[in-house]
């Protein structure tokens, strides 16, 4: 107290006012960095809004091939008395029971609509109330949520599911932009697909996938990847997802985007001049059928499949797959499948691409 009061004598009073004010301006520093530490140090106090789930549930995203069994997780932080969890997949052109996969409480559980019949609960613990689906098929990518009811009390917390695949465009036998939306669907369908989405077409763009005609996805719009825009490809615009929107599902007509995975058996090629007919005979005589172009691309896609000989598919079509790109090899810097088109059936001058 001696000391202060011959600072006090020292300083004079305006000094004395200035003092005090840098007192309090260090004490509001060193209060504030000691609320900012406390809220760097405790980031786990407000991570979650939900009172009975865990959000975000563990990892919002799963990513599995086709034929894989995965695990959607979604746990409980704290178990009410009574409650129930309903899954559902998040399906605008689904509406109803449909969407609705499982209804579970703690001791059973209900499957229903298409995906029931694959859908069981983990139960890796008394908080676990994770999907698990088996046998996964192309259609089951998409977003899926897990909801917790507790008497009028209502959480949910939303995972998404991508299916690791390929997109590739395909064309009718009869031409450029002859698919309306229902034929560009079913054509896909027949190829071992289906109409891909736009998220599965923007992660092939970014991939490396460079097409120049439109085509349809699987919402009904129509779109196209440009990676190199060139005079006939909108040179004006720079690269990306090139998009026409919305169109009539019924009168326009465009080609197609179709998304295949990999596929449970394999592909495989038999060197010959073959007509369409000799190579689907060389092909049974292998106790094989002719490839699907869906096929051909998921051998190529998931087994680096290379292979510099044209070769008929099941389409007609003649393609060869290359995973390293050479001059003698169709000319293009890039990896991917190569096509002819749909060169007359009677001649014979292709081997053939078989699937067993």
């Amino acid at each position: 107290m001696t000391g202060l009061l011959q600072l006090l004598r020292f300083t004079g009073a305006g000094r004395v006012t200035l003092f005090m004010m840098n007192c309090a301006v260090l004490l509001l520093l060193t209060s504030s960095c000691l609320t900012w530490a406390a809220v760097v140090y405790t980031p786990n106090r407000a991570a979650s809004k939900l009172k009975y789930l865990l959000d975000p549930p563990v990892y919002a995203e799963v990513v599995g091939r086709r034929g894989d069994n995965v695990t959607l997780p979604c746990i409980l932080r704290v178990k009410p008395s009574h409650y129930k969890v309903k899954w559902t997949k998040l399906e605008p052109e689904r509406v109803g029971l449909e969407n609705i996969i499982m209804i579970s409480n703690a001791h059973a559980f209900k499957p229903y609509g298409h995906l029931g019949p694959r859908a069981s609960l983990r139960k890796a613990h008394a908080m676990d109330a994770s999907l698990q689906l088996s046998h996964l098929k192309l259609e089951d990518d998409g977003t899926y949520r897990c909801e917790l009811i507790n008497g009028i009390e209502d959480e949910s917390v939303v995972i998404t599911l991508s299916i690791e695949g390929v997109v590739f465009p395909y064309q009718s036998k009869n031409g450029r932009y002859r698919f309306t939306f229902h034929e560009a669907r079913e054509a896909c369908a027949e190829q071992d697909g289906m109409l891909a989405t736009y998220t599965q077409l923007y992660r092939a763009w970014t991939e490396g996938l460079d097409w120049c005609n439109a085509g349809w996805l699987q919402d009904g719009t129509v779109h196209y990847p440009i990676i190199h825009p060139r005079p006939v490809c909108g040179a004006e615009l720079v690269s990306g997802i090139r998009s026409y929107g919305p169109k009539d599902k019924h009168r326009d007509r465009f080609d197609a985007f179709c998304f295949t995975s990999q596929t449970p058996g394999s592909v495989f090629y038999i060197s010959g001049s073959f007509s369409f007919d000799q190579a689907g005979h060389a092909c049974e005589g292998q106790r094989a059928e002719l490839a699907l172009v869906g096929q051909l691309y998921s051998a190529w896609h998931f087994h680096s499949y290379d292979q510099c000989d044209g070769g008929w598919l099941k389409d007609g079509s003649v393609r060869f797959p290359i995973s390293n790109p050479r001059e003698r090899c169709g000319g293009i810097p890039e990896a991917g499948v190569r096509s002819f088109g749909f060169p007359n059936k009677m001649v014979h001058l292709y081997g053939a691409y078989c699937y067993r």
